[in-house]
């Protein structure tokens, strides 16, 4: 598997499960996307521009599907996730040579919980995520858990 030597653009999502319908949803205010996903009723998507490039898309789906699987996984692994636990993916596209790539870089932010017990979470939502599977060899992924 390549890595990207220069990164072109980029697209990053922040996705959290909203327990308050009421709460501000897009943190700058230009693209702020309600989405649903199987069993999680309140789920944003919060994008940094207000016209959406494809790897935007990409990286807010993505972090749908996976913040939503990250929940499924931690129930599996018989961990309470604190309210607030989110998913941030940025997903680049870039150059190595004359080649072109895609490239992701996940931040997992599970307040109060060891470090450890995340990194074993988020593996495990990687092998039950349809979007992770697809891309599992694919692209470089890179993974930086915060717990405090």
């Amino acid at each position: 598997m390549e890595k990207i030597e220069k990164v072109l653009a980029a697209g990053n999502s922040h996705a959290t499960v909203n327990r308050d319908p009421n709460a501000q949803r897009g943190e700058f205010g230009v693209y702020d996307l309600k989405l649903t996903a199987p069993g999680v009723d309140n789920l944003d998507y919060i994008g940094t521009e207000p016209h959406p490039r494809a790897e935007q898309l990409f990286a807010g789906a993505w972090s749908a599907c996976y913040t939503t699987v990250f929940g499924m996984a931690a129930q599996l692994k018989k961990v309470t996730l604190p309210p607030d636990y989110s998913v941030d993916i940025q997903v680049n596209i870039g150059q190595t040579g004359a080649a072109w790539f895609l490239g992701a870089q996940f931040d997992i932010r599970v307040p109060g919980v060891e470090k450890e017990i995340v990194e074993e979470i988020a593996h495990l939502a990687h092998q039950i995520c349809p979007y992770s599977k697809s891309v599992r060899g694919n692209i470089e992924i890179g993974t930086n858990i915060v717990t405090a």
